[in-house]
């Protein structure tokens, strides 16, 4: 019988770390060793906006490891040769090979190489967006795994496939929203696959199933830090769940989540995880920092980790403040955003431009962001709707708003979301869309560019990320650039240090929640994921 792996198994990396597949396998093979054979594996990564985590690459080495997928066809795919496979990966295929002479060995053999491989399924923690693409699969996930029959990729039915497993209490919301919210439990809900693994019958099935949670550790708009419990009860939890934690955040104020892995909303998460989650599951976290080669713009993983509880999370958080948030000297009058056309193509998703550069930007300074790919303002249909009839006007007017409407109370990630893309009145916000008209962007409370005329004026082929001076309509301006919003965070430390609550007070005295909280029927802006049409 194994032996069961030490709650932090890996912990590999640092700021100037550029880890190569070969690290990263030698080590995740090595803990798969660890866990011994098993016959049931559930893999929870995130989805396409999450690519750069290479939590899709991952996916696909766990895979290639329990001989799922063959690590043979997919080198030929991507057109790459490597026969270098970790030592504890060989011996074990050999011994394989060897013991498959007689049936009793194969029989006995259930070692993670066997020639039988586990049942492996996959659930992408779609959180609140909108499904992936057939493309986006594919790229982040690899053509072996999209294509194999039958498909070992699942639908997260945040309707009708969630259990509410427990509640944190009252009180900790309450404080959470700095009393805002009252007499209001949160819900700590799961996709029921995943909460189905927590039962295991030795006669059916003799060692019990593995749950996997893969993901990347960055600053979060919503928790401080992304990842860790957050992809359970956020990336594949319930819409209750997930809008009163959005609302959490928002209300709590993002100059005090942004960065800090401990926040009132993540002692919500711990406690469910404490109380409920890993004391049932047989669950491990496997979590990357990724950061960008100064010299050469590619991204690269600097960190690696593995674990069962808390520590492998903090230890990825402290490096990922060192690799991903950049504290400025000084505040520039001008940030400029540029956003992938491919990635982002709402504001609910390209509004990282701002909640990750507000800490730094300097009063009455202004956000311009390039967004070629934006088409849309919600991730469905009735999000789009509030958000266009709400508009992102700041926190007092949203409140207020809330107060007045019961459809605001019914959806609080969208309450969350209005609240998070207001420059508070601090800054200007310039949106160039590729794909929205100025009257609305307008509308919707931004000061509108012209995408063309924009980029022209500010080519992102030319400029580097940080600061940079240019010349624009012959008139000598130092700008701050940022290509890509996503992987990391900008601060100076005064306004790192200081809160935006100086005036809390004047918000709201209390809010209605309502449990019934609604959930889109087109796609997954509410937590749902669906496979393309």
């Amino acid at each position: 019988m194994s032996q069961m792996p030490k709650p932090l198994f890996c912990s590999i990396g640092g700021e100037d770390a550029a880890l190569s597949d070969d690290e990263i396998k030698s080590n995740l093979f090595s803990f798969l060793d660890s866990l011994g054979p098993r016959e049931d594996v559930l893999l929870l990564p995130p989805d396409y906006t999450r690519f750069h985590s290479q939590a899709g690459k991952l996916s696909r080495f766990i895979c290639e490891y329990y001989n799922f997928v063959s690590p043979i066809d997919k080198m030929e795919e991507e057109g790459t040769c490597t026969s270098d496979e970790p030592e504890t990966k060989k011996q074990k295929m050999e011994a394989v090979s060897n013991d498959s002479s007689t049936g009793d060995n194969m029989k006995e053999s259930t070692t993670a190489s066997s020639a039988h491989s586990p049942a492996i399924t996959i659930l992408p923690a779609l959180g609140t967006h909108a499904p992936m693409t057939e493309d986006q699969i594919e790229t982040m996930f690899g053509k072996n795994l999209v294509q194999k029959e039958p498909s070992p990729f699942l639908v997260h039915d945040w309707r009708n496939d969630v259990e509410t497993i427990g509640h944190a209490p009252a009180s900790m919301v309450e404080s959470a929203t700095n009393g805002m919210v009252k007499d209001k439990q949160w819900p700590a809900q799961l996709n029921k696959v995943v909460w189905s693994k927590r039962n295991h019958d030795p006669e059916q099935q003799p060692h019990k199933s593995v749950v996997l949670s893969i993901g990347q550790v960055v600053p979060h708009e919503v928790l401080g830090m992304a990842n860790y419990n957050k992809n359970l009860f956020v990336g594949v939890g319930g819409v209750e769940a997930i809008n009163l934690s959005h609302f959490i955040g928002a209300v709590h104020g993002m100059e005090n989540m942004m960065g800090r892995s401990s926040n009132p909303l993540r002692s919500i998460l711990n406690y469910a995880s404490e109380h409920f989650l890993q004391r049932e599951l047989d669950l491990w976290y496997i979590l990357t920092v990724m950061g960008t080669d100064e010299e050469t713009g590619k991204v690269e993983m600097k960190g690696f980790y593995i674990g069962n509880d808390i520590q492998c999370y903090n230890l990825a958080c402290d490096l990922s403040l060192k690799v991903n948030f950049t504290m400025l000297p000084r505040q520039p009058k001008k940030i400029i955003v540029h956003l992938d056309k491919d990635e982002f193509h709402s504001t609910w998703l390209g509004n990282k431009a701002i909640y990750r550069t507000r800490m730094a930007i300097a009063d009455e300074g202004e956000l311009i962001v390039l967004a070629p790919g934006v088409s849309q303002f919600g991730e469905d249909e009735k999000i789009d709707a509030l958000i266009r009839e709400y508009g992102y006007v700041g926190t007092p007017a949203t409140l207020k708003s809330m107060k007045e409407s019961n459809t605001l109370q019914e959806n609080l990630s969208a309450v969350a979301h209005l609240i998070h893309g207001s420059s508070e009145g601090r800054f200007q916000i310039k949106y160039c869309p590729g794909k929205l008209s100025k009257e609305e962007i307008e509308k919707v409370g931004f000061n509108y560019g012209d995408l063309d005329a924009t980029m022209k004026e500010y080519n992102v082929q030319s400029l580097k990320d940080g600061w940079n001076t240019i010349s624009v309509g012959g008139v000598e301006e130092e700008i701050y650039f940022i290509s890509n919003p996503a992987l990391g965070l900008w601060a100076v430390q005064k306004r790192f240090d200081k809160s935006n609550h100086d005036d809390a007070d004047g918000w709201a005295d209390s809010v209605n929640v309502s449990s019934n909280q609604s959930a889109s029927t087109d796609s997954g802006g509410i937590g749902g994921w669906k496979k393309a049409p």
